[in-house]
């Protein structure tokens, strides 16, 4: 199938699209790049009461059923359908296995795994509607896009409950891809490296030496630096949009080699 052009309003010009956890960092910088290629966008979050205004927002909490449900019901009465769902929303820990205790496994598991499922169960039924109309002839006319992480594929010290709880999004992203993909809806997960958001910002400023931490962590990703926000956003575009029609079921990286390349030693 050739490539198909996109519309004069960009490639997602005629899309809805919602983003979970869209108010700051990567699901800000997210939301932003597809309202700039077309999208009407919804932004899903907490707090959302300080978007740019080119974005919508609905509060939601993605721990919460009812207000999972109750923001989406809103999205299907302002849009009628949609074509794209970004399950952002996440929130972070440290330790290992000694250092969170259960009450700290269930809110990041919740939160990061549940809550994702949560908000993919109720857009569903807006994305299938997407699906059915065929989008005007497009491939790729309902996508879901996971922010994943490399901490899913790479062992990192201190990260034991983040890195399960990423784990279990991979391996959901996959399992969501073959439930859907007879349904013409799309699911894959971009995979960030340590990305310079204001969560790693404040995790730097709370560290005993903040330019040794940071130096640090750009030293681990080959490329030597941090994953800005805007390089994953525009990896999650490409997988929510046609041209990724035939890509479904994947995860990709964009976290400066971290995971693949096994660099030599630079001499001292």
């Amino acid at each position: 199938m050739a490539q198909q052009a996109a519309t004069p309003e960009g490639e997602f010009g005629g899309r809805t699209a919602v983003v979970t956890g869209g108010a700051s960092g990567i699901g800000l910088a997210v939301a932003t790049e597809l309202a700039r290629r077309g999208a009407q966008v919804c932004v899903l979050d907490p707090a959302c009461d300080a978007l740019p205004a080119q974005l919508q927002g609905l509060p939601c909490d993605v721990a919460d059923r009812a207000s999972v449900n109750a923001a989406f019901t809103k999205v299907g009465e302002r849009f009628g359908r949609l074509h794209v769902l970004v399950n952002n929303a996440g929130i972070g820990a440290q330790g290992t296995v000694e250092d969170n205790d259960d009450e700290e496994w269930h809110r990041v598991l919740d939160v990061n795994v549940t809550g994702m499922a949560r908000s993919s169960a109720a857009a569903l039924p807006l994305l299938r509607r997407a699906a059915a109309a065929g989008d005007g002839g497009r491939p790729g006319g309902a996508a879901i896009v996971n922010t994943c992480s490399v901490a899913a594929t790479a062992g990192l010290p201190q990260r034991a409950l983040y890195s399960a709880s990423k784990g279990a999004v991979l391996a959901l992203t996959r399992a969501m891809a073959a439930d859907h993909i007879r349904e013409g809806i799309r699911v894959n997960c971009v995979n960030p490296g340590t990305a310079d958001t204001p969560w790693i910002g404040r995790l730097l400023d709370s560290a005993p030496d903040p330019v040794a931490e940071r130096a640090a962590l750009e030293a681990r990703q080959p490329m030597g630096r941090l994953v800005s926000a805007a390089e994953v956003a525009a990896a999650v575009c490409y997988l929510a949009g046609p041209s990724a029609g035939a890509t479904t079921g994947t995860e990709l990286a964009v976290d400066g080699g971290m995971q693949g390349l096994r660099l030599r030693p630079t001499a001292s």
